[in-house]
């Protein structure tokens, strides 16, 4: 079974368009642009045969494949979110393969320097001998997470043209707002109808992943006393110098940039301040519950020993909840992994169980009552200017999805 053609066809369709989330709109979606996608896969899934179709108020867009085997068998769903990172640019992608990769640089925009090799991206190096794909150089590429709804629709067109291929009923789903963590805010499982699922949201191929990060977000925010500077002494609480006294505090080796596998980090990704008032805005991250937790009071007691050495300044800080390690809840149906690895072998490849350094719209729907692991879309280096993907390992992707309906339909 090989779909490399049809998968990057519409690939190519996909990344062209710009759907780009926005974590700081209210709305849902977050950025209409998204909707543009929605509509056209809505638009496809009807002309490939697809059943009950639907693209809702909220820019979910839904769709059934009919069973073929007789018999009661699990309903299994199929998810990938449509929008892309706010990291990069989305607009204007212009794709570009760069065809049986032998290794060494592949250029992805010379003038730039934006090189891509093994040297800056080990994981490349499973890669050789296959089409990689990249964009321009200017802008992200948009495989996290088209690369996936490719995938998806490549493998359905398949399956409805062929009925021989035992499966039972098959649930599509493509989600917005992934990248800023409302995916599945409004997402409705009990309408969805599907007993288990998988999204497919992952890295090189072979992957996949049945655990995340356990996720709260952290605010800090400060009020502090402004005086003239002259007459400053005992009198000033400059908030924007206490914040960046915090943010100083914090342990270079619990970073993002310090920390890999199963090692937590905090990150403080925005900070604002005047002399009055200044706020951090960051998110709090480990596979271990207790160890976040653990990191949330070393953070505490940082903000309370500025309080006490800047008695005139208020501060506070806050977190909240994002999402769950989702392993608590798929190692209870220990089919939905038994499945998968088996659906991996049977496209030749050796599974590979990582857990996911970040969440996917599986965790929160794990808990929500749907138990979904996350399997490979064959690419990496997601968010920026680097991100590549093998069409080789999406064919491979297209190849579980395929194992997976036969999987469930014995």
């Amino acid at each position: 079974m090989d779909l490399k053609k049809a998968i990057y066809t519409r690939f190519e369709r996909y990344v062209k368009i710009d759907t780009q989330s926005d974590e700081k709109s209210p709305a849902f979606p977050s950025t209409k642009k998204q909707l543009t996608l929605a509509r056209l896969l809505a638009a496809e899934l009807r002309a490939i045969g697809a059943a009950r179709v639907k693209l809702d108020k909220y820019g979910y867009v839904t769709a059934e494949l009919p069973a073929t085997a007789k018999g009661e068998f699990p309903v299994i769903g199929l998810l990938a979110h449509m929008d892309t990172s706010p990291a990069a640019s989305g607009a204007g992608v212009r794709p570009q393969v760069h065809k049986g990769w032998k290794g060494g640089d592949i250029v992805i925009n010379r003038k730039l320097g934006v090189i891509l090799n093994e040297k800056n991206c080990p994981e490349l190096a499973v890669c050789r001998g296959e089409d990689i794909v990249t964009a321009s150089g200017d802008t992200l590429l948009g495989a996290d997470n088209k690369a996936g709804i490719a995938v998806i629709m490549a493998a359905a067109e398949y399956l409805l043209a062929h009925p021989e291929i035992a499966r039972g009923r098959l649930k599509i789903g493509f989600t917005p707002d992934e990248e800023v963590g409302q995916g599945v805010k409004y997402f409705d499982v009990k309408a969805f109808g599907a007993d288990y699922a998988y999204t497919f949201d992952g890295a090189v191929a072979g992957e996949v992943e049945d655990e995340t990060f356990n996720a709260d977000g952290v605010t800090i925010k400060i009020a502090g006393k402004s005086v003239h500077p002259g007459t400053a002494k005992n009198a000033m609480a400059n908030a924007a110098r206490i914040a960046a006294d915090i943010v100083s505090a914090w342990p270079e080796n619990q970073l993002p940039e310090t920390t890999e596998h199963r090692e937590g980090f905090i990150m403080f990704t925005d900070i604002s301040g005047e002399t009055e008032k200044a706020e951090i805005s960051g998110i709090v991250r480990d596979h271990d519950l207790k160890k976040l937790k653990a990191m949330e009071r070393q953070l505490e007691a940082i903000a309370a020993a500025a309080r006490l050495k800047y008695p005139l300044a208020k501060i506070e800080l806050a977190f909240k909840e994002q999402y769950r390690n989702m392993k608590e809840v798929i190692a209870k149906h220990p089919a939905v992994m038994g499945k998968l690895l088996a659906a991996v072998r049977q496209a030749g490849l050796q599974p590979h169980v990582t857990p996911v350094r970040g969440g996917t719209d599986g965790a929160r729907l794990s808990f929500m009552g749907l138990p979904t692991p996350n399997v490979f879309t064959g690419g990496y280096n997601y968010h920026g200017r680097y991100e590549w993907v093998s069409l080789d390992g999406m064919n491979k992707s297209a190849q579980v999805l395929v194992n997976l309906a036969r999987e469930w339909a014995k």
